[in-house]
């Protein structure tokens, strides 16, 4: 059997320009031809995880943590008990909840690795803040949900979504990228806008290192997902307003692909580089390591 050549995003658009289909279901049906499941059941599948996030999201809103490090865990509380000074209600219900679902990661919480775990909190951001303050309708939210795992299925087929092989570019980065598409497919239903509004993001943390203090999946992970999805919302009302990437979405993540290989080892996830090699993160791994030996011999 020949083997289905997976497309990039503009074979996606060409598509879309030909037949005026609808935009989600183009990308059902090219996984099916990849793949050879049924759009049906992909659809009702990918339904289900966002219906996951939008729970644990509700669930999780403001809530303090106990993690595993005690690194993080009290970010989310602390900003939701504090009255926002120049972010919208909308930035700020997205960013309570990115820090929420990442410290409900940190604390072995349940989540939708979506497109990583170190970046579960970019999304779920997003939709929360759509369905609460904007009232998005579950339809419209669910098309433009495949919308934005089309454009992470572009990153994972060209590129990759993997902090030891690309950096955190291609974990918040890709995050970044599918909740830019996300909030701007809903409000446009155009792929074309979507496709900027991807570039823009992907491009604004194209370079981004992996640099887990200790190895652990908190600091700076958790912040990052916050500051993340307000990167996210900036693109897509940028690329909502008619301002156009000058390099298109599939050339930004190969480019992105070629940078996540020229970091050196010590920026992909080691914990050896970056925030990770500095005085204060070297002590306190060394405090965190005596605490964890000391209650396994208790």
């Amino acid at each position: 059997m020949k083997k289905v050549r997976t497309l990039v995003f503009s074979d996606l658009l060409t598509i879309w320009r030909n037949t005026g289909l609808e935009f989600s279901e183009i990308i059902l049906a090219q996984e099916m031809m990849e793949t050879g499941r049924d759009p049906v059941a992909v659809k009702r599948s990918l339904k289900y995880l966002m219906d996951v996030m939008l729970e644990e999201a509700q669930k999780n809103f403001g809530k303090p943590f106990k993690t595993l490090t005690g690194l993080t865990g009290n970010n989310a509380a602390k900003l939701c008990a504090s009255k926002p000074r120049v972010l919208s209600e909308f930035n700020w219900v997205a960013t309570v909840t990115a820090l929420s679902m990442a410290e409900s990661n940190a604390a072995m919480g349940r989540i939708v690795a979506c497109p990583t775990a170190g970046s579960c909190g970019v999304m779920p951001a997003m939709l929360y803040a759509l369905r609460n303050v904007k009232e998005a309708d579950n339809e419209g939210l669910l098309k433009a949900f495949i919308v934005a795992s089309g454009v992470g299925n572009v990153v994972a087929k060209k590129a990759t979504l993997s902090g030891a092989a690309g950096g955190c570019q291609a974990e918040i980065g890709t995050a970044t990228a599918m909740a830019a598409a996300l909030m701007t497919y809903y409000f446009s239903h155009n792929p074309e806008t979507v496709g900027h509004a991807s570039a823009l993001a992907l491009k604004s943390l194209m370079g981004l290192v992996c640099d887990p203090v200790g190895g652990f999946v908190e600091v700076p992970c958790v912040k990052r997902n916050a500051i993340a999805v307000n990167v996210a919302i900036a693109c897509a009302e940028m690329a909502l307003a008619g301002i156009e990437s000058v390099i298109p979405f599939d050339e930004v993540v190969e480019a992105m692909y070629h940078v996540g290989r020229s970091l050196p080892e010590s920026l992909k996830e080691t914990g050896l580089g970056g925030i990770a090699a500095t005085r204060t993160a070297q002590k306190l791994v060394e405090s965190i390591h005596k605490t964890l030996n000391s209650g396994s011999e208790t």
